[in-house]
């Protein structure tokens, strides 16, 4: 007869229950991931801040340097052909102006820095106009009985009128108003001034630049 090893009775929890590894609980999980989660959204969260601040800086740099680029070569080159009607019905054509320096004053009446200088180009104007300077004033997007009362208030003599359609605007490719552009006797533009002119000391140092 052989000898079997004893066996020892298991309990009945015991038997038959397979060996299992440990594991974490669910609550265990629960807590890790949740303490994961919010570490993995904030640094979601400053990869995506510090991506926005590049690209604001980027497209900033951009548009610096195509204002710089634009301004340049409007300063280099020959001035764009210009014919407008003033408000009194007088036709103006930049081109029957060669051997004048010419001052052009993009302005509006909604426009509070062109107020700022309008008295100061008017009366400029006045002194210039029998030295070979002639001045011209464009009226942006504006309604025409505001435009006429712009030029009444601040007794402006010299031709103005409107800039229909923009085709003016967009010839001298405009950023805005107040903008004016000085043009000398060879119709070249040798300067443009992007807001008001804020001084006659500056306005002389920019007509000297244009005299015949």
């Amino acid at each position: 007869m052989r000898n079997w090893p004893a066996m020892t009775e298991l309990s009945g929890s015991e038997r038959g229950a397979p060996h299992l590894p440990e594991r974490d609980t669910p609550l265990e999980s629960q807590t890790e991931r949740q303490t994961k989660t919010p570490s993995r959204r904030a640094v979601r969260f400053w990869r995506v801040l510090f991506l926005g601040v590049v690209m604001a800086f980027i497209v900033l740099l951009a548009v610096r340097l195509w204002q710089t680029n634009v301004q340049e070569q409007r300063a280099a080159g020959e001035a764009p052909e210009l014919r407008f009607t003033t408000f009194d019905g007088v036709e103006v054509d930049l081109g029957g102006l060669r051997g004048k320096g010419v001052v052009i004053n993009f302005w509006a009446s909604w426009c509070t820095p062109c107020r700022e200088e309008a008295d100061l180009l008017e009366q400029t104007w006045r002194r210039e106009k029998e030295n070979g300077i002639v001045f011209l004033g464009l009226d942006y997007l504006d309604q025409e009985p505001a435009a006429l009362a712009y030029l009444t208030e601040f007794d402006i003599t010299y031709p103005n009128g409107p800039d229909l359609r923009s085709q003016a605007a967009r010839r001298y490719r405009i950023q805005g108003v107040p903008e004016t552009f000085f043009i000398n006797p060879e119709g070249r533009i040798v300067e443009t001034v992007v807001g008001p002119i804020s001084s006659q000391q500056e306005l002389d140092e920019l007509l000297d630049r244009i005299r015949p």
